[in-house]
């Protein structure tokens, strides 16, 4: 990683690819990458966001990292660096393309080529890795007053088939499939169920419900990626509203009953359902529960809180060195 920064590149934007900081048009992939083959890539979604005049908060940056580490494991994807240490280099990676206002940062770890004596095919050992993180601006793009959702015709891919706790970017050929059929129908997003007819997740965000003021979620071995988000509102409910989240198998009739629906994630961050296969979800509007935590949620990210989860890392702005 080269010290110290330099003038940004004529394209505005630099990236961190292969150990180097450089800029975006340099980057050369060809067709031939494995990952772009056979979906042999792992990748993580991370947001900042602003906290004062040039400057911004990267938030569980160090949890993404570390599941991104896990994932990779997975698919014997090389990482050699921590996960303090690519939190370094995130927080370098935005101060490059001054983002101090809410952004999106897209790390990417993935299988490229078949190492020297290698024979043709389909595996994981024996090739070679590389890394990529890429960051741009981004507010938030979902409507706070909610969306709607179908349930999909698809199924979510088993733990047992794929890792459901890595975001293995093969997979995601699964959420595309069921985004698209519901927006086809008119829907906003889709709701996955598991192999099992149970509730998984939606396309790419986990699922709460709330009935008679007690909120559950679908637990682990219900097929669902181990949501950073979804973790965040478990940890926000319990610590500052004093609501316990049971994690447990959720049916697909529960949807139909529930007095609130909403969706955690990254990019989406929460997200109330207002309606569900057409039928409105409790009284159609966000509800008292999900609109607690989207403010609760709002003053973690923003460092507004008055505990200190330790969740935040400050991205200061600092003049570049010509």
């Amino acid at each position: 990683m080269s010290a110290g920064r330099t003038a940004a590149p004529a394209s505005g934007q630099w990236v961190f690819h292969n150990g180097d900081f450089v800029p975006a048009a340099d980057v050369r992939l060809g067709p031939s990458l494995q990952a772009l083959q056979y979906g042999t890539g792992v990748f993580e979604g991370i947001r900042s966001y602003a906290a004062g005049p040039d400057t911004a908060h990267l938030y569980r940056a160090r949890d993404h990292f570390t599941r991104m580490i896990a994932s990779a494991r997975i698919l014997r994807i090389a990482i050699d660096r921590s996960a303090d240490e690519l939190v370094e280099i995130t927080t370098e990676l935005l101060r490059r393309n001054g983002h101090t206002g809410d952004a999106y940062v897209r790390p990417l770890a993935y299988k490229t080529a078949l190492e020297p004596g290698v024979p043709f095919g389909v595996r994981l050992q024996g090739v070679s890795s590389s890394l990529t993180m890429v960051s741009l601006p981004m507010g938030s793009y979902v409507p706070k007053g909610g969306i709607t959702c179908g349930v999909s015709s698809w199924r979510r891919i088993p733990d047992s088939s794929l890792p459901a706790r890595a975001k293995i970017t093969g997979a995601y050929a699964n959420n595309a499939l069921a985004t698209d059929e519901a927006t086809q129908a008119g829907y906003d997003d889709a709701i996955f169920l598991n192999q099992a007819g149970h509730v998984a997740e939606a396309s790419t965000a986990n699922l709460f419900l709330v009935r008679d003021g007690r909120v559950a979620t679908p637990a682990q071995d219900s097929d669902i990626l181990e949501g950073i988000t979804r973790d965040s509102v478990i940890s926000l409910l319990r610590r500052d509203e004093d609501i316990e989240v049971e994690q447990r198998t959720v049916l697909r009739s529960e949807l139909c009953t529930a007095d609130e629906i909403f969706l955690t994630g990254t990019g989406c961050e929460i997200v109330p359902v207002v309606a569900l296969d057409g039928r409105p979800v409790g009284a159609g509007a966000p509800g008292p529960v999900t609109k607690t935590v989207m403010r609760a949620y709002e003053q973690s990210v923003r460092g507004r809180e008055i505990r200190d989860h330790g969740w935040l890392t400050q991205v200061h702005e600092a003049p570049v060195h010509l």
